[in-house]
């Protein structure tokens, strides 16, 4: 249940990735950059996740990981779907932000979920699994961008329709999850130590608490900035891509003279092939993360995934030119940048205790992205004075280029973190309460 929440938690956030362009076509005025505004709603989204991520990662180590899932899984759904109903900006800015209240929660309480429920033995194995199955989630949103772009390309579905029936299709999974989930029981790890918590007066789910006791600050500080890096890179270049691939093959398509319509049915089908290309090097890098992880420590592990995700990001923005390299240069991308989330499945909850395991994982993972929301700004900004006064299309994609590549080396943030972060290999998870082993 857990995987299906973050599964389908990752569709929604595929869906807004693809759909983002077309959404701000038809919501913005004529004239106006989509790519900024586009920048903004990515911006505002990833700041309610962070908010998000903060209040109900929290709230889970109170009141039970399961219970808090089942509401956060419900708020994403609801205002996913909400989305499609958008008629300007401002009301589309608000769904995203009220959609990544819901799906920051998640990551947090999955996690956490899965560490409390399993052996130490099979933890790592599940953690990283979870993190790969996102993989699923994104790729579905791909195959709906394709099969979205052949009904426009074929005149079926407006184009200017394209982008509200991929939101609210996307609600629909979610809501099923949640039906689900209503059953769905509490950890008796958790149970047992929110029992002794409560005899022993210890809190839970206190950011005081977390940030009070040295060991567990040192983890919180140093874990989000092992977050930030990953977190920028994919949400302030990564899932920029189809921003590039868009133009480059809309400029091959109208070398054909083909009719407006089919240019951008085909355009919308790419973006989708790019997508899923994307997630399936993903899929195989998160594997990949799992199994090194577990071989060879999460410390090293890291390091080697940092300097992987800059490079393969630096040479996707600098070569990429053709349909042919979506079958390359993208699943490279995928594979190294989405390793690293991975490795902070499988190594966050090894940081906190159970009583501060969701609200610490949730701090790391989301409170950097507050950071992160200023990268898809960013790159707008830095693309804008990259141009130096050329407004050729050429230009823009020239632009573009080179402030992703400029903004790839946050990824060498990462490794500052890694170098004073401690190594969790073949260790049980921390513990500051006295458990009853029953």
């Amino acid at each position: 249940m857990a995987s299906l929440a973050w599964l389908f938690d990752c569709l929604d956030q595929q869906i807004f990735i693809l759909s983002r362009s077309d959404a701000m076509k038809a919501l913005l005025p004529s004239g106006m950059d989509t790519n900024l505004y586009g920048g903004y709603s990515t911006a505002i989204f990833v700041a309610g996740w962070a908010t998000g991520g903060l209040v109900f990662g929290a709230v889970g180590d109170r009141i039970g990981r399961a219970r808090t899932l089942t509401v956060t899984v419900l708020m994403y759904s609801v205002f996913t779907g909400l989305s499609a109903l958008s008629t300007g900006w401002a009301d589309f800015a608000a769904y995203r932000f009220l959609t990544g209240l819901g799906v920051g929660g998640v990551f947090g309480l999955a996690v956490a979920l899965i560490a409390d429920a399993l052996p130490d033995a099979s933890r790592t194995g599940a953690l990283g699994s979870l993190q790969a199955l996102s993989a699923v989630g994104n790729v579905t949103a791909g195959l709906m961008s394709m099969a979205v772009g052949q009904l426009v390309a074929s005149g079926t579905l407006p184009s200017a329709w394209s982008w509200k029936v991929m939101f609210l299709v996307g609600a629909l999974p979610a809501f099923l999850c949640v039906f689900l989930q209503i059953r769905l029981k509490e950890p008796e790890k958790w149970v047992r130590a929110r029992e002794e918590g409560r005899r022993a007066g210890v809190a839970f789910g206190s950011y005081a608490s977390l940030f009070g006791v040295a060991r567990w600050r040192k983890g919180a500080l140093l874990g989000m900035l092992l977050c930030v890096a990953g977190v920028i890179g994919l949400w302030g270049i990564g899932f920029f891509s189809p921003e590039l691939v868009g133009p480059i093959i809309e400029r091959s398509l109208e070398s054909q003279n083909l009719p407006k319509e089919q240019i951008a049915g085909a355009k919308s089908f790419w973006i989708g092939v790019n997508s899923i290309m994307l997630n399936i090097g993903a899929f195989i890098g998160m594997l990949l993360m799992t199994q090194a992880a577990q071989k060879f420590g999460r410390r090293p592990s890291f390091a080697v995934a940092f300097l992987l995700a800059m490079a393969s990001t630096i040479a996707f923005f600098r070569l990429f030119d053709s349909k042919a390299d979506i079958f390359w240069l993208s699943p490279l991308m995928g594979m190294c940048q989405l390793s690293l989330f991975a490795g902070f499945a499988i190594y966050l909850p090894e940081l906190f205790p159970i009583r501060l395991r969701s609200t610490g994982t949730s701090f790391c993972y989301n409170v950097g992205r507050f950071v992160a929301a200023s990268g898809p700004f960013t790159l707008g900004k830095l693309q804008a004075a990259l141009k130096v006064g050329a407004a050729t299309p050429e230009a823009k994609i020239q632009a573009f280029r080179n402030a992703a590549t400029w903004m790839s080396l946050v990824f060498l943030l990462g490794l500052v973190a890694v170098a004073f972060l401690p190594e969790t290999k073949g260790r049980p998870l921390p513990e500051d309460l006295p458990l009853d082993p029953r």
